[in-house]
């Protein structure tokens, strides 16, 4: 079943409990740079279609791993513009090296996350 988020802010520690495995976020991280460079490609020096790629390259890789590796669904299915946030969120915590105290606080809230990841 899908849950239901009021504000950004509840949304976000599911968002991260949804990732929790840290391979899951390096495909998430390859895609969505992946994706920022063919979109930047594509407005810088065209083709146009390089704009549709970016959405597989983007996309893919995340919804792969949600699949293979977190065995659940993809939050851009039920909340396309949080989750899209979430993704340059999480991204621009990793690479600043700020985000093991979020991704802390997102699984100390929820008692089913095995301390495994």
């Amino acid at each position: 079943m899908t849950e239901r988020f009021s504000t950004y802010g509840d949304f976000w520690p599911h968002y991260l409990r949804e990732h929790a495995r840290p391979q899951t976020r390096a495909f998430h991280y390859a895609g969505t740079l992946s994706g920022v460079l063919l979109v930047g490609f594509a407005v810088v020096i065209g083709p146009w279609w390089l704009a549709l790629v970016a959405l597989v390259a983007g996309y893919g890789p995340a919804w792969i791993s949600h699949g293979l590796i977190e065995r659940n669904r993809p939050a851009t299915f039920s909340h396309p513009v949080w989750s899209l946030l979430s993704d340059f969120r999480m991204l621009s915590l990793w690479i600043t090296g700020r985000l093991a105290p979020e991704l802390a606080g997102a699984l100390a809230m929820s008692p089913e996350v095995s301390s495994e990841r």
